[in-house]
């Protein structure tokens, strides 16, 4: 298919950033249902009062889903102009976020650190993304 508008390698943007999300958050919110069976915590209650290990698991899929739509946008606009480059970023960042969750399902938060890499993926797909922008502007 030839867009005109797009280069042909932008579908592994979509691939990565929407389609690696995707299967991302199921992963994790089947995590989540499978510790509220194993520590009786009922909807619609978000958080338990006492009981930190389901907290962790619950905390790691609910920061997954605060920092959704900031790494959607800047992977889709930043793989405008490069989009292999977007897709690698991508693929950190999500990688990250697994070693994250996983880090965080020990019951122990600070081992959440452990996917800290996932930064090089968000703030180098943020800055294609500002790349993108000074780029329309014709100021580089």
């Amino acid at each position: 298919m030839d867009s005109g508008l797009l280069q042909k390698e932008y579908g592994y943007v979509l691939l990565s950033g929407v389609g690696g999300s995707f299967l991302l958050n199921i992963y994790l919110a089947t995590r989540v249902g499978k510790a509220r069976k194993e520590h009786d915590v009922k909807y619609p209650t978000l958080y338990s009062p006492d009981n930190e290990k389901f907290n962790c698991v619950q905390r790691a899929h609910q920061n997954f889903l605060e920092g959704l739509p900031i790494f959607l946008t800047t992977a889709l606009i930043g793989g405008l102009n490069h989009p292999l480059k977007a897709t690698a970023f991508s693929c950190i960042y999500l990688l990250g976020r697994i070693v994250y969750a996983l880090g965080y399902y020990t019951g122990d938060p600070a081992k959440r650190n452990r996917g800290g890499f996932m930064y090089i993926g968000f703030f180098g797909n943020l800055g294609l993304t500002i790349y993108t922008a000074l780029s329309l502007l014709e100021l580089v």
